[in-house]
């Protein structure tokens, strides 16, 4: 018998399933393969309260714990990474900087309108410079009586041409200077502040991904997200939950190509036999399950403390360092085990195999990881 909790889990874990395959899955080849970014999709998102899922009810948001939101992103981006990489941008980037750092009545502006869908969120930290160098961030924000005035341009922003609200992190003080960082809420149609054109991508293509540009961009002292000089302490804060959207954005992806391998593997016959019957293909089949259930507990135990609001930088990184190395590979063999069929696009094994990549990329490459893991693991030696 399920207790409350496990039962609650289980109905969220219905839902987003059913929400995957009823308004997903049916699209997403025509959206792959023409890019296209569904901007609707994400207000029916919105409704089934996926746009919100830690923000407090308070704020119209659906109020759940991150072992929730994890649930929630398994199974979306078990059917398609692209949607599933949007939900983690909006829900853990711009909308969770607000939550977790703007003020009272910050908050009471843009939460709701976010957390419900009527709005998308965009954030801004890469640059086209700086990259992971994070602290070597070139976008200027100058003081001008009531204003900031915003001059620069961020790379590989997600709905950087949907978004309605972004929250963008600038500089304030001196180039590497960590106190010198200051984030702002800028929002759509504000003058000097613009899109560049859609990236022309290898997977997640039906996610938006785009430049935003700042050209004399006036912004009041209002938008300050907290206080002058505490947008690097900030970001780096958020990437550690960042980490945790990725892994499972990751272990979803990797189920994915899992099940579609699986499924396949017990249908294919070769010399009178399925091909789960021989021993290369089934032994492979269990290394990836393997991998997958070490995934999930990798990205629970994050999760779980992130919960409890404990520290999260070495776990997280962490379970995306697994969770997306075992997504390409799980992906990989996926494709293998398809065999020629694995290489067209009438069996979703290739786009798993392309979508994967970008989680050893996105929120940190995996040598970022490991470098944040030895990080805190040296930490430990006495």
């Amino acid at each position: 018998m399920f207790n409350a909790e496990e039962k609650q889990m289980e109905m969220i874990r219905e839902s987003a399933r059913g929400f995957a395959e009823t308004y997903i899955r049916p699209h997403i080849m025509e959206w792959d393969e023409k890019q296209i970014f569904p901007v609707e999709l994400f207000k029916k998102l919105g409704e089934y309260g996926f746009m919100g899922i830690i923000v407090p009810e308070k704020y119209n948001g659906s109020g759940l714990s991150y072992q929730e939101y994890i649930t929630i992103l398994d199974e979306i981006s078990k059917v398609c990474g692209s949607i599933g990489l949007s939900v983690a941008a909006h829900n853990s980037l711009c909308t969770n900087h607000i939550l977790s750092f703007a003020n009272e009545e910050q908050k009471q502006k843009y939460l709701p309108k976010l957390a419900t869908g009527e709005w998308l969120g965009a954030w801004g930290l890469t640059e086209t410079g700086s990259g992971s160098d994070a602290g070597g961030l070139t976008t200027t924000a100058v003081e001008d009586g009531d204003y900031y005035v915003l001059n620069g341009s961020k790379n590989f922003i997600t709905h950087a041409i949907s978004g309605d609200v972004a929250v963008v992190i600038t500089r304030t003080g001196e180039k590497g200077d960590k106190k010198g960082m200051t984030a702002f809420i800028i929002e759509k149609g504000t003058p000097g502040f613009s899109a560049g054109k859609k990236e022309d991508k290898l997977g997640m293509r039906a996610s938006e991904t785009a430049c935003l540009f700042f050209d004399n961009c006036r912004v009041h002292k209002d938008q300050i997200v907290g206080n002058v000089g505490e947008g690097f302490v900030q970001a780096l804060k958020l990437l550690d939950g960042g980490r945790i959207s990725i892994a499972a954005l990751s272990l979803g992806i990797a189920r994915g190509a899992y099940e579609c391998a699986l499924k396949y593997a017990n249908e294919r016959e070769q010399f009178n036999q399925k091909i789960f019957n021989f021993q290369a293909v089934s032994f492979e089949l269990a290394e990836m399950a393997t991998k997958i259930e070490a995934s999930e507990l990798l990205t629970r135990q994050a999760g779980y403390l992130k919960d409890a609001g404990k520290k999260v930088t070495k776990e997280g990184a962490m379970a995306k360092l697994f969770a997306s190395e075992t997504a390409v590979q799980v992906s990989n063999e996926s494709v293998q085990i398809h065999g020629g069929y694995g290489f067209t696009k009438d069996y979703p094994a290739e786009k798993f195999f392309r979508d994967a990549k970008l989680c050893t990329i996105g929120e940190g490459t995996s040598s970022i990881q490991k470098m944040v893991i030895a990080r805190e693991i040296s930490k430990d030696v006495k």
